[in-house]
């Protein structure tokens, strides 16, 4: 029997260094603690006569934070940092639930800082959403990037989307309703963490009233580095275990298929969970858009094209956001939601591109999908939270064309190629469920 142990602590782009997450570095972050951003873990493969016997993953205390990241937790959790009081960040991206909502709502749609206002959708993981790219068209004339669920934080202003997702709460009336960025600012000035600020920031006593648009950048910057460590994306579910395991036999697990399956087991993944993935990969078409790409700093997929679809969705009759007043939601029980194509509208060089994204939204991460704060806990899934299960929601997937479901709320730009006549039988949908549950960080593998 021989031992191969993979140590993840060099940083390089080659695919032994499979662990790596520097988040990026900003004007007075320095390039303290990037070092310690390597992943304090190794993957032992046990391989006997050509075959893997065991995997054994010994995880190690999480790396300690930068000085930036540390700050950006700080901002994230701080329940301060709304008006009134009482909301953070972790109030709809909570990493008990994958990053996203955990007090159990079956809207789906969580109400903001001030009583009785609620937003219209619902949020999307936090996490696995650093690599986004600044929003534009691609060769293909289709839309990539930005953040929130109509892209509209596209990096324009400060070049990341994700920076600019993390100060958009903090101005929204239905969410963290600060009244402007200097209002927000000065909250972080009588903070208990104003010191680490400054320090990180190198911010003068002066800057905090004479630039506060500037400070209120570095707020939002410190929060996005947060949401690139290497806490909030540890990469360390079942299937990412599996998927170091493939790759150290030199195999690439989103070329998987039913003929040559067989050289992925015993890799992690049981009979159920690796079937799943062929479907996955294949006749299921999930991977079209959720793909099992590697990602660019040689970390698994994040299971996102950071495209937008319309998959479909039918109006959730539970959103609390059709009965809000006038001021929020002129429109009342008639609004619908059409995404991308009504953030292009606003955008005069994208307004004629508006029609042919009405009812886009983002292609979501898969990863965490089913993670929750308790077993019994009822987590929603797709943009507006219409489904209450992983089953339903692939059921819908498989067979939406057959009139089994309400109507599509925006029937234009459907996606009729990829999803809606699947064939796949009720075991195969099972098999799917399966495997997007060994997407759920934290997996702590049997010991033999």
């Amino acid at each position: 029997m021989c031992c191969k142990a993979c140590w993840n602590e060099k940083e390089d782009d080659g695919p032994g260094n499979l662990e790596r997450r520097v988040p990026s570095s900003y004007d007075g972050a320095g390039k303290e603690g990037e070092k310690a951003m390597a992943i304090a873990k190794k993957t032992i493969l046990f391989f006997l006569g050509g075959v893997l016997a065991i995997v054994l993953t010994i995880a190690e205390p999480l790396p300690k934070l930068s000085p930036i990241e540390e700050l950006g937790k700080k901002l994230f959790f701080d329940t301060n940092l709304s008006s009134p009081p009482g909301q953070s960040c972790a109030a709809c991206h909570d990493p008990k639930a994958g990053w996203t909502g955990a007090t159990e709502n079956p809207a789906g749609v969580y109400e903001g800082a001030a009583k009785g206002r609620f937003g219209n959708r619902k949020p999307p993981s936090s996490a696995y959403a650093g690599d986004s790219p600044v929003f534009h068209v691609n060769k293909d004339g289709e839309f990539v990037g930005g953040m929130f669920w109509d892209g509209r934080a596209t990096g324009a202003e400060w070049g990341d989307p994700l920076a600019e997702q993390a100060g958009g709460p903090f101005l929204n009336p239905l969410e963290q309703n600060f009244p402007d960025r200097k209002a927000v600012v000065l909250t972080v000035r009588k903070s208990e963490y104003a010191d680490l600020f400054a320090k990180v920031w190198m911010v003068k006593p002066d800057d905090w009233n004479a630039r506060s648009d500037k400070l209120y950048e570095y707020i939002c910057r410190a929060i996005a580095a947060y949401e690139r460590s290497d806490e909030v994306n540890p990469f360390d579910s079942k299937f990412d275990a599996f998927w170091r395991a493939a790759v150290a036999k030199s195999l690439r697990p989103e070329t998987i298929s039913s003929g040559n399956v067989r050289r992925f087991e015993g890799l992690g993944l049981d009979a159920a969970e690796l079937k799943g993935l062929v479907l996955f990969a294949g006749p299921a078409k999930c991977a079209n858009c959720h793909s099992l790409t590697t990602g660019p700093k040689q970390t698994p997929p994040v299971f996102t094209d950071f495209k937008y679809d319309n998959i479909g969705m039918p109006r959730n009759p539970r959103n609390p956001f059709y009965t809000m007043g006038s001021s929020y939601n002129p429109d009342g029980q008639a609004w619908t939601d059409d995404g991308l194509g009504d953030y292009l509208k606003s955008v005069p060089r994208y307004a004629s591109q508006a029609a042919a994204n009405i009812g886009k939204h983002k292609v979501p991460t898969l990863r965490n999908i089913d993670r929750r704060p308790s077993p019994g806990f009822v987590k929603v899934f797709g943009h507006n939270g219409a489904f209450q299960s992983l089953k339903e929601i692939v059921h819908f997937y498989n067979t939406r064309d057959f009139g089994k479901f309400p109507s599509p709320e925006v029937k234009a730009n459907i996606n009729t190629e990829e999803m809606g006549n699947l064939g796949l039988s009720d075991e195969d949908e099972n098999f799917l469920v399966a495997f997007l549950k060994t997407l759920t960080d934290g997996f702590v593998p049997k010991q033999n």
